[in-house]
């Protein structure tokens, strides 16, 4: 099931696609490619990337979608900035002449309504998705001479509570993705993920830097805090380190890949552990699968909210679900997962 209420003020999910049949079709140019048309798309569109992980064969987002009242009205000096972001010369062009020849004519109502054609893919978590797993899907098929579907259905959501515990437990979710793939050993080292991005020095770096800071309590409660990247980084780095900490069974033989304590202690006093880093180390479907993240008052608005229209059985009474499979603090969700909490990685 995905959750997503548009127009409601500002929200966060947390959304994941996979490849048809779960093929292995994204090498290193086909990341930066699958990147470049992520970041347009958020110029475009308004919609923000907190962070990102783009794999082998699926890819996890943790977007900010805005309150649609209050993104700036594009006008026609604004569209034509943002065009050649996503569309050919031709077509801009095209669309400068319609508005030149509005203008001259003063046809505000073709005007309007030209911009209105663009205005409303703006500000849309479904608008947004698609269009990323469409570009990406003509630039694949033009690439490999190839048709047919690239991805594997629909596209999954969860929405996120815009708090400072949630957003980063599932942000460290997606960053250490390609560790638990046994990919790389430090999330820093992987070019394709909002924090391997952030750590670079690639053009794109500020904007993941400017991602993963506006998910910290300051900028939650003041959007504009500046945090020094230092501060964000070293904050960032403790929890992930923590959340990635190898496991080993009573003879000591590895279980699952991860920080070895050695390398943790050199990030954190492991004497002071962060909440949720025990379990964040391993695959955890509830933020995949979980539908609604947070605390149990925001959970249990979102769930009064879909019972109002309809949307959930007639014998369930409340919404916010503990999660199972260790101490997760306040968090809570609105599905229950009765088995398999943990998950091998997909890759």
């Amino acid at each position: 099931m995905s959750i997503r209420i548009t127009g409601t003020g500002t929200s966060y999910y947390h959304c994941i696609s996979r490849v048809v049949d779960r093929r292995f079709v994204f090498q290193a140019d086909e990341k930066e490619v699958f990147r470049s048309i992520l970041r347009k798309l958020e110029a475009f569109t308004g919609v923000k990337v907190v962070t990102y992980c783009v794999m082998g064969n699926h890819f996890h987002l943790l977007l900010m979608v805005p309150d649609r009242q209050i993104l700036v009205p594009l006008n026609a000096e604004r569209l034509l900035e943002l065009l050649p972001l996503l569309y050919d010369k031709a077509t801009v062009e095209m669309v400068s002449h319609e508005l030149e020849l509005a203008r001259r004519s003063g046809d505000v109502a073709f005007e309007k309504a030209l911009l209105e054609r663009y205005e409303k893919r703006r500000g849309d978590l479904s608008v947004f998705v698609k269009e990323l797993k469409q570009r990406v899907s003509i630039f694949m098929n033009k690439r490999f001479d190839r048709t047919g579907t690239l991805w594997e259905g629909r596209f999954r959501s969860i929405l996120v509570e815009g708090g400072e515990s949630a957003l980063l437990a599932v942000a460290a979710y997606i960053d250490l993705n390609p560790v638990r793939a046994s990919i790389v050993n430090h999330p820093e080292d992987y070019r394709w993920s909002g924090y391997g991005e952030a750590n670079g020095s690639g053009k794109g770096s500020r904007k993941a830097r400017v991602g993963l800071a506006s998910i910290q309590r300051e900028s939650l409660e003041n959007p504009d805090s500046a945090i020094p990247w230092p501060e964000v980084q070293e904050r960032y780095r403790r929890l992930l380190y923590l959340s990635g900490a190898e496991e080993r069974d009573h003879s000591g033989a590895i279980l699952r890949r991860g920080f070895s304590q050695e390398e943790i202690s050199e990030v954190i006093d492991t004497a002071t552990p962060l909440p949720l880093s025990v379990m964040l180390r391993r695959k955890v479907r509830y933020f995949c699968d979980g539908a609604v993240v947070g605390s149990a008052d925001f959970v249990e608005e979102v769930f009064e909210g879909l019972r109002a229209l309809g949307r959930t059985g007639p014998s369930r009474k409340t919404g916010a679900r503990r999660l199972r499979g260790g101490d997760w603090g306040e968090l809570r969700v609105l599905r229950d997962l009765q088995v398999r909490v943990f998950d091998p990685p997909i890759e």
